[in-house]
């Protein structure tokens, strides 16, 4: 077994066991950079262009490595760690690629991702992109209550008393997403107010996320989280 694929199996799983020659990433930088927002033309390209033997590559990847975290299917069952399945080809691309270039910079970004991606090439992120991009998204969580009707309200919305723009705009009606916002139906509460909280505090150095949630308070956060958690 090779050097860069313990690294990986390593990193995933959450150990921190140093091996030979494999730097480890401990700790995020003092002022995060500015995420990418997208991958590099070359990237794209190879996402459009993936023939049979790296889509393979990938699949064993994602079935024998990734799914420890993200479930063979990219259907997690651990809050902490996003769904991926049904989630765009260019959206996970770019995150990828954030990863690598160490531009996002949220603790689990930090403590999990850039360590593995560091060792992803163009075409197993494509594959990796493109197989979880495929997979059947699972069922939304159902609930209902006061909680996730304030978050339905604040998703399609907005609440112009608190400057939070309606998330809808650009995740769709139904969070359905496109290539540049991802798609949201389904995802983890957990997941979800992590992320809003990394946003506003600029962990994640994204400026229109930064604009929605510096008005977010926590029981506005977790309400829009259980609101798209509940979608299919």
């Amino acid at each position: 077994m090779n050097r860069s694929f313990c690294a990986l199996i390593v990193l995933v799983a959450g150990f921190s066991m140093p091996l030979p020659g494999v730097a480890q990433v401990t700790a995020a930088p003092k002022a995060a950079a500015a995420e990418v927002a997208a991958p590099p033309a070359a990237a794209l390209a190879a996402v459009a262009e993936i023939d049979p033997e790296t889509k393979a590559a990938a699949q064993r990847v994602a079935i024998g490595t990734c799914a420890s975290c993200h479930g063979r299917q990219g259907r997690s069952i651990a809050p902490k760690f996003p769904m991926l399945a049904g989630q765009h080809a260019g959206y996970l691309t770019a995150q990828m690629h954030a990863f690598k270039t160490q531009t996002r910079g949220d603790p689990d970004a930090v403590g999990y991702m850039w360590g593995i991606a560091a060792i992803l090439d163009d075409g197993l992120i494509a594959g990796l992109s493109d197989y979880y991009s495929h997979q059947t998204p699972g069922a939304g969580t159902r609930t209902s209550g006061p909680v996730l009707e304030k978050g339905k309200a604040i998703y399609l919305s907005g609440d112009t008393a608190n400057g939070i723009p309606a998330c809808a705009v650009c995740h769709g009606t139904k969070a359905e997403g496109n290539d540049n916002f991802p798609r949201l139906a389904g995802q983890h509460v957990q997941y979800l107010t992590k992320q809003l909280r990394s946003f506003q505090s600029n962990l994640r150095n994204v400026a229109v996320m930064h604009g929605v949630a510096q008005g977010m308070k926590i029981e506005a956060m977790t309400a829009v989280a259980t609101y798209l958690e509940s979608l299919d």
